[in-house]
């Protein structure tokens, strides 16, 4: 599936970006910008179900996997890009296509590698979150991200949870690029033992100090400060 695309700049090199789950493309805007600035075209996708992309098609089997979010990956952004960084569960996608997918190099932002318990119901309802509701969700991101997230969750398709159910699990070998993860402080996603299983693999892992699961939003310079020497 070609999925819509958003762009900021026009440098040399390319960075690509993956959001999470249901969010879109308009998660990356107060971290974008900057990224651009170190000379890449960044191109940032809305995974299906999500934004633009609109909703999978309904023949297609097991149509919300990190496995299919992957090959739309393949089938949408430019090949060898310089840089990719994912969030959440785009990372899980961006896990299973860094070998097609050629990067140089790859950041992992609080992934959604390892299951957990979640009430699927519960995660279908945030659809409908107010702004009040995600305010209170969400305290440390600015009101334009809230603006944006209320506008993502309208387009947003729920059935796209059902992605959780097919995570690929924590990598036990060394990554196929170089590669960081770097993670919320306390991260659910990647507990202490698993972030020291991945160090001793061959990944990079840092932490944004007190920064919850939306890195990104929750301290965008604390994430650009966690790139220093990636970008």
């Amino acid at each position: 599936m070609r999925l819509a695309t958003r762009v900021w700049g026009d440098g040399p090199r390319t960075a690509v970006l993956v959001h999470g789950i249901m969010t879109d493309s308009r998660t990356w805007r107060r971290v974008a910008p900057a990224i651009a600035e170190h000379g890449y075209r960044v191109v940032a996708v809305d995974l299906r179900g999500h934004g633009a992309s609109g909703a999978t098609d309904t023949y297609t089997s097991d149509p919300y996997t990190p496995a299919t979010l992957a090959a739309d990956l393949l089938d949408t952004l430019p090949p060898a890009p310089d840089l990719a960084i994912a969030h959440s569960l785009g990372s899980a996608a961006l896990l299973l296509a860094v070998p097609g997918l050629r990067c140089a190099r790859a950041v992992h932002c609080d992934p959604a590698w390892l299951r957990r318990p979640r009430d699927l119901d519960a995660l279908r309802a945030v659809k409908h979150a107010t702004w009040r509701e995600l305010r209170a969700a969400h305290p440390r991101w600015h009101h334009d991200d809230i603006t944006d997230e209320q506008r993502a969750l309208a387009t947003w398709d729920p059935e796209s949870v059902e992605a959780l159910l097919h995570l690929p699990g924590l990598p036990d070998t060394a990554p196929a690029v170089p590669s960081l993860v770097l993670l919320a402080d306390p991260s659910e996603r990647v507990p202490p033992a698993e972030a020291a299983t991945l160090r001793r693999c061959g990944w990079q892992v840092r932490t944004v100090d007190g920064a919850g699961h939306t890195v990104h939003r929750d301290d965008p310079a604390g994430f650009l400060a966690g790139l220093r020497g990636w970008l």
